[in-house]
């Protein structure tokens, strides 16, 4: 069939690889075609002609195009029943529609029915292509925001995940690994490692982010308050229970429930939600009937709970139902390298957040900060450095804002026994603290108990049980 200023055709299907636009000239007025086709292709345009819409049909279903420019009044298929046919799942293509007969009703019709734009006839060539540039550049921010989206999926939920040592590396790829899927994920790890913060980088990578995400810490809830929490109640189930409860697992429908030590599970609700994850369903307490839930489930806990179950305080068919994909968080002694940047990290969020200026910290600090065993991991540095920019008015952070000792090994103690005492750590922390807080507020003793949030009468003793001299 041949086609009025028709180029040679792509490859079925296929897209040339230069970024001209393309563009499908459809009307049964073959002057008109002829205009449109000089116009467009002297501002740059590839274009092809049809005489109706059965015949742009065959071109759109060989080749691909960017924006049609078409006749509403056509033989065979006029341009409203093509507009049809083409806004529909599959097709991406803008329309924009022509008359003659240009009447606003009309052009209100073909913007319902989905067309970008309407130009009536006679057109100057300015407005025709001064249409296609506008739709060429909603286009192209639509494209933009595609690509941003893309890559802000890729990123989301693991920008607090900060970290370029070989073991955070393999924390983010199992991660992106895991997240488009539905496995249950078991996150191990020590105390501030931050296994939440990976339960939602999972959420947020996941076609579930735009479901809730609901987080319950199965060891802060009483054992008699927990089976209701998690499952809610019908109303009377119970005495009190005065009206129907909803859930955890029904909070979290579409989205994921994440279950904080789960190890602290008694045993007694642990058959139960091994049934809600092997059914898709739970039973309030008190309710004859089940509720349908669609809820991932991600589990964490600092508990070795392999050796839970071998005493039999954890059951094997529930860990093997959580332990899916098993995902082990590194303590930050072993993260070999990402101290700096955690520091930078947190500082930099901080800053804001207290209304400070500290810019970062000395060497002999980071020095410092690197001799240390971070029991207390990540949630423990964070806490520190937070601590030190509330107190000191530096700069750069030092040694001495900082207040903490060197460990065993990093440099010569004080006496034989004592940087193994807690107790005399503790109190020589107390302090240090105590003085920068007075140091800061200039002696005002309210203002320094709120800075180190003890109360003033608390205060005043421990200024007494050290001896500061204001």
């Amino acid at each position: 069939m041949s086609v009025n200023g028709s180029s040679a055709p792509a490859a079925p299907g296929g897209r040339a690889s230069s970024a001209v636009s393309r563009v499908l000239v459809v009307d049964d007025e073959e002057n008109m075609r002829h205009l449109l086709l000089l116009m467009l292709r002297k501002e740059g345009y590839e274009v092809v002609a049809a005489a109706d819409g059965e015949q742009a049909l065959e071109l759109l279903a060989a080749r691909e195009f960017d924006f049609v420019l078409c006749d509403v009044r056509m033989p065979r298929l006029d341009g409203m029943a093509l507009l049809a046919e083409l806004h529909h799942p599959g097709h991406a293509l803008t329309v924009i529609m022509m008359s003659a007969f240009g009447t606003l009703d009309l052009a209100i019709e073909a913007m319902k029915a989905g067309a970008y734009d309407y130009i009536s006839k006679p057109f100057k060539s300015d407005e025709v292509v001064l249409t296609l540039r506008k739709a060429e550049e909603r286009e192209r921010l639509k494209r933009d925001n595609a690509r941003l989206e893309v890559e802000l999926v890729r990123t989301r939920g693991l920008e607090n995940l900060v970290g370029t040592s070989t073991a955070m590396q393999a924390v983010h790829a199992t991660i992106r690994k895991v997240a488009p899927h539905k496995a249950t994920v078991l996150i191990t790890g020590e105390s501030g490692t931050g296994k939440e913060l990976v339960a939602r980088a999972i959420h947020d990578l996941s076609d579930r982010r735009r479901g809730p995400f609901v987080a319950v810490n199965c060891g802060a809830i009483p054992e008699t308050l927990l089976e209701s929490e998690l499952f809610g109640h019908a109303k009377g189930a119970f005495t009190d229970a005065y009206r129907s409860k909803t859930g955890r697992f029904e909070e979290a429908h579409g989205g994921t429930l994440f279950l904080d030590e789960i190890g602290e599970l008694p045993l007694s609700l642990q058959s139960k939600l091994l049934r809600a994850l092997a059914e898709d369903e739970i039973r309030r307490v008190g309710d004859t009937r089940a509720t349908p839930v669609d809820v991932r489930v991600l589990a964490a806990t600092l508990r070795d709970l392999e050796a839970d179950v071998a005493s039999q305080r954890f059951r094997e068919d529930l860990f093997y139902r959580l332990n899916v994909v098993p995902l082990a968080l590194p303590p930050l002694r072993e993260r070999h390298g990402d101290l700096p940047l955690l520091v930078h990290h947190i500082l930099a969020r901080s800053r804001e957040r207290f209304g400070r200026n500290v810019r970062g910290v000395t060497r002999e600090a980071m020095a410092l900060l690197e001799s240390q065993d971070w029991k207390g991991n990540v949630r423990e540095l964070e806490n520190l450095l937070e601590r030190a920019m509330v107190l000191s008015e530096a700069e750069w952070l030092g040694p001495d804002e900082l207040a903490i000792e060197p460990v065993a090994g990093a440099g010569p103690p004080e006496d034989g026994e004592d940087e193994l005492s807690i107790k005399k750590l503790s109190r020589r922390l107390e302090d240090r603290l105590i003085r920068s807080a007075l140091e800061r507020t200039r002696g005002n003793r309210t203002h320094a108990a709120r800075l180190l949030e003890i109360s003033h009468r608390a205060l005043l003793l421990k200024i007494k049980e050290y001896g500061i001299d204001l």
